[in-house]
């Protein structure tokens, strides 16, 4: 199971209702957070999640609404005492930007907190056991961007009916099967396979701003849901290709293409009115939701 707590859905200009964007992931005890714009602290305190376990920074790319909430959150995790060290992941462009960004403040290899930096290539970024997050590079207005894909693995769990048919009782012989290891019982052998079911209970999500989707198919086919910016719509098209944007139109066109169960519009301009922008999308993929600040999605 994944929790999405949107904590700032806007683009590039905040409003009084939507903040610089940054997305908290947890996931079996662990806490992700995807960019870091400004006020993101902020936002961690009043969306409740406050900044316990929380030692990963994933980037998706180094325009500033994205990471001017960097310095903010280190100077009160540092004021706080936080010992554990945050990693910031991200293209190494993008971290160059943010070493030299710390280091402008507090000089090099100085800032409140440890802080390490990992650079980003295609594949696995993290395996924490019972999820794995890959990045993918995307094109998005000469910057070194990457998209994020969160995914955790299907299981086979015992069936009841069956194990009761075979006359398995509760207890340490139903755990050697659910570890895949064969009983015996009466003289006759058990095996996993005759009392399993079939794969169940995986789940993929997709975040990340891009302003093509050329290429991503792979990345995102069959995802449980897909968080992607809609920062525009159809009939700006043009503009969008300029600001290396997507329309509400594209990103709901991308989702029905690839088999999305659910896609989540991000990034959004202050220019249009939610409404128009869901009523694009919706006509094409009809299963689509507007992110706003605060927003907590379950998967």
């Amino acid at each position: 199971m994944f929790a999405l707590t949107f904590l700032g859905t806007s683009a590039s200009v905040p409003s009084a209702e939507r903040n610089h964007p940054a997305l908290l992931v947890e996931a079996t005890g662990k806490r992700v957070l995807i960019d870091c714009g400004e006020g993101t602290q902020r936002q961690l305190l009043r969306s409740g999640a406050g900044f316990r376990r929380l030692d990963r920074i994933l980037l998706t790319h180094a325009h500033l609404d994205h990471v001017l909430g960097i310095p903010g959150l280190f100077s009160t995790l540092g004021l706080r005492q936080q010992s554990d060290a945050m990693t910031v992941y991200g293209g190494q462009g993008t971290l160059d930007i943010v070493i030299r960004m710390l280091a402008g403040l507090w000089g090099a290899g100085r800032a409140p907190i440890p802080v390490e930096f990992a650079p980003l290539t295609e594949g696995q970024v993290i395996d924490a056991g019972d999820f794995t997050i890959d990045c993918f590079p995307v094109r998005h207005r000469d910057t070194d961007s990457f998209g994020f894909c969160f995914q955790s693995p299907a299981r086979r769990h015992l069936e009841r009916e069956r194990l009761a048919e075979l006359g398995v009782p509760d207890g340490p012989l139903r755990g050697e099967l659910a570890a895949a290891r064969p009983v015996v019982i009466a003289g006759r052998t058990i095996y996993p396979e005759d009392v399993m079911g079939p794969p169940s209970g995986g789940r993929k999500i997709v975040v990340g701003d891009t302003e093509t989707t050329d290429g991503l198919s792979r990345h995102v086919a069959d995802a449980d849901l897909l968080v992607i910016e809609a920062t525009f719509l159809d009939r700006d098209a043009a503009t969008a290709r300029d600001y290396g944007h997507l329309t509400a139109r594209e990103a709901a066109s991308f989702a029905a293409a690839n088999n999305v169960r659910q896609l989540v519009l991000n990034h959004m301009s202050g220019r249009y009115r939610d409404e128009e922008i869901l009523a694009e999308a919706t006509a094409i993929f009809p299963n689509t939701r507007i992110a706003a600040d605060f927003d907590r999605v379950v998967i």
